[in-house]
């Protein structure tokens, strides 16, 4: 079986309010809601996105920050037509995607973030808008 390479969109509820530090970026407070996390798995995008979506982890990433406290989580996956990641969320935040923290996500690119708030209607347009596709850990 090949490695799927591909880009992604984690869609992530916090139910609560959360006060952490997010490594050397440092203490942040997530107000609840729903963030919309944009990423690339060139090296195994079922891989990526299981650990993305497993509540219990050891952090390792910015987003895990979110995903080992979150009410929920899902995955939208651009595969096998790839749109690259900075691509997607410019498009998040065209579409009224809030920047949420400065550097989150982005240490390997020159984008602000790769983390936006966003409200449902949003998650939807941004899903039908750029054709991606449920990730389905059945993979």
């Amino acid at each position: 079986m090949s490695v799927r390479k591909g880009t992604y969109v984690l869609v992530v509820t916090l139910d609560r309010e959360l006060n952490t530090t997010v490594g050397a970026k440092g203490p942040h407070t997530f107000s609840s809601g729903t963030y919309c996390y944009v990423g690339s798995a060139m090296g195994g995008l079922d891989q990526r996105l299981k650990r993305h979506l497993a509540h219990d982890k050891k952090v390792k990433w910015h987003i895990d920050y979110l995903t080992t406290e979150c009410a929920s989580a899902e995955a939208w996956e651009s595969y096998p037509e790839v749109i690259p990641e900075c691509v997607l969320g410019n498009r998040i935040e065209a579409l009224g995607g809030i920047p949420e923290m400065d550097g989150f996500g982005c240490s390997d690119c020159g984008c602000r973030t790769h983390l936006f708030r966003v409200d449902a209607d949003t998650v939807s347009e941004i899903v039908s808008s750029m054709g991606l596709k449920p990730y389905i850990r059945a993979h």
